[in-house]
This record gives C-alpha cells, sequence and structure tokens, in this order.
C-alpha cells in the first residue's frame, strides 16, 4: 500500500503542466502575464506616430485584401465555366491566404485587425481603446472602397455587369437566412482570433511552434466554403461596404444592413463567450 501512494503522489506531480479546471483555475498562480485592460478613451494617442501609423497599415492591408479577393470574385463569375477558373474553393482559399499573409504582416503594427468587427470584439473585451477602435474603422472601410474601386477600374463594364463581389442574400434564402449565416460565420472568426492571441494560451503553449495568423485564416476559408452560397460570405462590414459603394446598385444596398449587424453581433457573441467561458472571468464574492 505504501508504495501505491508514493506512486499516486508521483502520479499527481508528473504533470505539472496541466491545468486545473473549472473555477479552481481562478485560484491558482497565473504563470503569464495578463495585459492591462485599455482605456475606454486615450487622447494622448492622438499625438503619437505609432497611432496613424497603426491606421495606415490598417488601410493598406484592407486595401489589398479587396483587391486581391474581389478581383478573384470577378474571374470566377465573367467565366463561362466553372472549370476554367479556381472555382468557389478558390475563392475561399482567396479570402482565407489573404488574411493568413495580411493578419502575419500586420501584427505587429496595427494588430492586423483588417475587419471592423474584429476590432468592435476586441474593443468590448478592452484590449484597444474606443478613439483607436473608431480610427480603425474608417482605415479599413477606406481601404476597402479603394480596393474594389481598383478593380473596377479594369473592366468597369464587366465588374458591373458580374456583381462587383458584392453581398448580397442569394435566391432561396431569406434575410434571416443571411442574418444567422453572418452572425455564425463572425463568431467563428472572432472567436478564433481570441483563441489564438489570447496570452495564456502562448504561456501554456509556449513549446508548440503556433503562429496566430494561420488559424485566423483558415477559419475564413473555412467560413466562406460554408456561407459563400448564402450571402458571397461578408463577416467583414468594410469588405461588403467597399463593394457596395463602388457596386453600388439598389439591390446591394437592400441586404447591406444584414453584414452589418451580423457580425457586429457575432463579434459581441464571441467576445462575450471567451472573456466569460473560455477564461473564466471570476466574478466578485457578495459578502
Amino acid at each position: 500500500m505504501e508504495g501505491k501512494e508514493e506512486d499516486v503522489r508521483l502520479g499527481a506531480n508528473r504533470f505539472s503542466e496541466r491545468q486545473p479546471i473549472g473555477t479552481a483555475a481562478q485560484n491558482q498562480e497565473k504563470d503569464y502575464k495578463e495585459p492591462p485592460p485599455a482605456p475606454l478613451f486615450e487622447p494622448a494617442e492622438f499625438f503619437s506616430w505609432s497611432f496613424y501609423r497603426a491606421g495606415i497599415a490598417e488601410f493598406m492591408a484592407t486595401f489589398l485584401f479587396l483587391y486581391i479577393t474581389v478581383l478573384t470574385v470577378m474571374g470566377v463569375v465573367k467565366s463561362t465555366t466553372k472549370c476554367s477558373t479556381v472555382g468557389i474553393q478558390g475563392i475561399a482559399w482567396a479570402f482565407g491566404g489573404m488574411i493568413f499573409a495580411l493578419v502575419y504582416c500586420t501584427a505587429g503594427i496595427s494588430g492586423g485587425h483588417i475587419n471592423p468587427a474584429v476590432t468592435f470584439g476586441l474593443l468590448l473585451a478592452r484590449k484597444l481603446s474606443l478613439n483607436r477602435a473608431l480610427f480603425y474603422m474608417v482605415m479599413q472601410c477606406l481601404g476597402a472602397i479603394c480596393g474594389a474601386g481598383v478593380v473596377k477600374g479594369f473592366q468597369k463594364g464587366l465588374y458591373q455587369s458580374n456583381g462587383g463581389g458584392a453581398n448580397v442574400v442569394a435566391a432561396g434564402y431569406t434575410k434571416g437566412d443571411g442574418l444567422g449565416a453572418e452572425i455564425v460565420g463572425t463568431f467563428i472568426l472572432v472567436y478564433t482570433v481570441f483563441s489564438a492571441t489570447d496570452a495564456k494560451r502562448n504561456a501554456r503553449d509556449s513549446h508548440v511552434p503556433i503562429l496566430a495568423p494561420l488559424p485566423i485564416g483558415f477559419a475564413v476559408f473555412l467560413v466562406h466554403l460554408a456561407t459563400i452560397p448564402i450571402t458571397g460570405t461578408g463577416i467583414n462590414p468594410a469588405r461588403s461596404l467597399g463593394a457596395a459603394v463602388i457596386y453600388n446598385k439598389d439591390h446591394a444596398w437592400d441586404d447591406h444592413w444584414i453584414f452589418w449587424v451580423g457580425p457586429f453581433i457575432g463579434a459581441a457573441l464571441a467576445a462575450l463567450y471567451h472573456q466569460v467561458v473560455i477564461r473564466a472571468i471570476p466574478f466578485k464574492n457578495r459578502t
């Protein structure tokens, strides 16, 4: 029996890296440094070059994102045969691959949001200030408009006749279907962003060479595979706005609210889920 008790004690200490589950985890000493919450409003940022540099990075990344992805969409829809283009799978790869590349390039400058819904979710989680979030969103939307505009400049008539890459709810689906697809799709994306960039994960999995942009880009790819037939896949209000502004047809604007409301709801739910369930924020004890 004594030998067995010793084995039990050794077994309990053998896997010290394992984290306790449930509320017990809240009482353990942290092996990582939790970044402090960002202030709601930080006027000093307006006098910092890094603030404007980050905004420029968001503009350029969203510009390149729309340029490549909308150009890919145009190449698919104008073709008379599916075999001569990359098809829906290629469109999904274009969106996911560009997000992977652009997040990798801009993460160290602006955080690599490239999406107002991602920015909104991180704002709710106190990862950045309100003034920075609004600045990012404006720059993202401007970059998206410019990116779609360059694509239209190649062949205006062809661009207008093939939908301009604008997001609309496809025939056979209701507006509720489109809204639901955008909410769930954005939830998956923003949830992946939170998980891939979590300080706690970085500490726990420091021995695993995880590249955060990879799961983010892969999440975008998978969501596009699922929802391109429903809405053309928005999950990014800047992407939807840029294509709608340049295309500028009535039917593109009829459903446009879905591509703002859906992503923002999905991002808010992802932020809530990550902070309350995944990170298990401790609640104050009532005495």
